[in-house]
């Protein structure tokens, strides 16, 4: 008597999350809330007197080395790092890393 054989089993690739109706319309209430971005090259400490006695020309000392990422910021909270470019005779920042999504929430949940 034969034994049934059965295929072998292949693997599927999984399909893509299915977004219902309802999450694409409060998705679409938020799409259009202003944020503030900021870009921080570095950060120091400086005294009311010190800080009085700057004229053009005067250098800050900064915490970050030179050639060191750019932070980017949304509403204050680190979300990519970044380097600066020039485009055009304008600044930008290309962004070299994002920052995890556990991090991100992480530092939400430290304000």
């Amino acid at each position: 008597m034969a034994t049934p054989t059965t295929a072998p089993a292949t693997e599927r690739p999984t399909p893509p999350p299915v977004i219902a109706a309802e999450d694409l319309s409060s998705l679409d209430r938020i799409m259009d809330i202003p944020l503030v971005v900021s870009v921080e090259l570095g950060r120091t400490s400086i005294q009311i007197g010190d800080l009085l006695q700057l004229a053009q020309g005067s250098i800050i000392e900064l915490t970050k080395l030179a050639g060191e990422p750019l932070d980017i910021l949304v509403h204050g909270k680190l979300v990519a790092r970044g380097e600066a470019v020039v485009i055009n005779d304008q600044f930008g920042v290309r962004l070299t890393d994002i920052v995890s999504q556990a991090e991100r929430v992480e530092s939400l949940r430290g304000s």
